[in-house]
């Protein structure tokens, strides 16, 4: 078996693993009382299986980044975020993401990089996004695994599908009063 179909299998076998262990089940929330979206168990691995075929379609791809891409999906809505060099990667990536079995949408929340930056920056960059990390998972208000985390220059952009938006504005308050952020770009959506 090739590289590629091997990645492509572990992937697609640890996404719905981990879909299944997450899945609330139905229960409710502890911290708010309410019940969580309706999204059926296997909702979470159809949607686990779909972010790693679309990860392994991105990274099959000569002519995508995708390393700096992330990919979230919500009921078969895919969402791209992070920051490309070229907005012609952004194009083939919502071609190339559109393609696999089972996305019914692709949401665009990629940014452009700009400058080059510096080592000093991509270390700086990491601390922060580090520290923006630890400050969601220490909120209880919000679910931070739900949300993704990219730095680039100071510029932090939250992405990833959450409750409501009381959980974007706690999300984008918490990364905002971390040392080394000069601004933050909200790419989150709010689960239907």
């Amino acid at each position: 078996m090739n590289t590629q179909l091997k990645l492509l299998t572990l992937i697609t076998a640890l996404a719905g693993v981990t879909a299944f262990a997450l899945t609330g089940c139905g229960k409710v929330s502890e911290t708010t009382g309410a019940a969580p979206p309706s999204t059926s168990v296997g909702t979470e691995i159809d949607d686990g299986v779909i972010t790693a075929r679309a990860r392994a379609a991105l990274l099959s791809d000569p002519d995508i980044k995708s390393l700096d891409l992330k990919v979230d999906t919500h009921k078969g809505v895919v969402q791209l975020s992070g920051f490309v060099d070229d907005p012609a990667q952004v194009d083939r990536a919502m071609l190339v993401v559109r393609a696999v079995a089972g996305v019914t949408d692709v949401q665009n929340k990629v940014d452009m990089k700009g400058l080059a930056t510096t080592v000093g920056n991509k270390v700086d960059d990491s601390v922060v996004t580090t520290a923006v990390k630890a400050a969601l998972l220490a909120d209880a208000r919000i679910k931070s695994l739900d949300i993704a985390v990219v730095t680039r220059k100071g510029e932090v952009q939250l992405s990833g599908f959450v409750d409501n938006q009381g959980q974007i504005d706690t999300a984008i308050e918490l990364a905002r009063a971390i040392d080394g952020v000069r601004s933050v770009n909200n790419e989150m959506s709010v689960k239907k």
